[in-house]
């Protein structure tokens, strides 16, 4: 399945004109440092909790470099979720001096 994939100039443009990000990483990963607003799904519970994804609006997929993000966005894609890869990751997201909250909440 064809997966559309950004960048992370895009995806900051997107995150900031409302897009909903939502990081797959796993909870040490998200603790360390996330895009702000987004909630975690760690990618082995994106199955059993679909329902959390909009099935309304694009979402943006994230992990720490874009492998996890990638299959995480094709299975929602499958369910018929418009789900948005981006490329580069939260080590991307950072690398290009992008905002980042730490913790165990998506912060604002």
């Amino acid at each position: 399945m064809d997966v559309p994939e950004i960048d992370i100039a895009e995806a900051a443009r997107r995150h900031a004109a409302g897009a909903i990000v939502i990081d797959v990483r796993e909870p040490d990963e998200y603790v360390e440092g996330h895009v702000p607003g987004a909630p975690l799904i760690p990618l082995g519970s994106v199955s059993e909790r679909v329902d959390e994804f909009p099935a309304t609006a694009e979402v943006l997929i994230i992990c720490k470099s874009g492998a996890r993000s990638h299959r995480a966005a094709e299975f929602l894609r499958g369910q018929g979720i418009d789900a948005v890869n981006i490329a580069g990751g939260t080590m991307g997201w950072i690398d290009a001096g992008q905002p980042v909250v730490t913790g165990n909440e998506p912060g604002a």
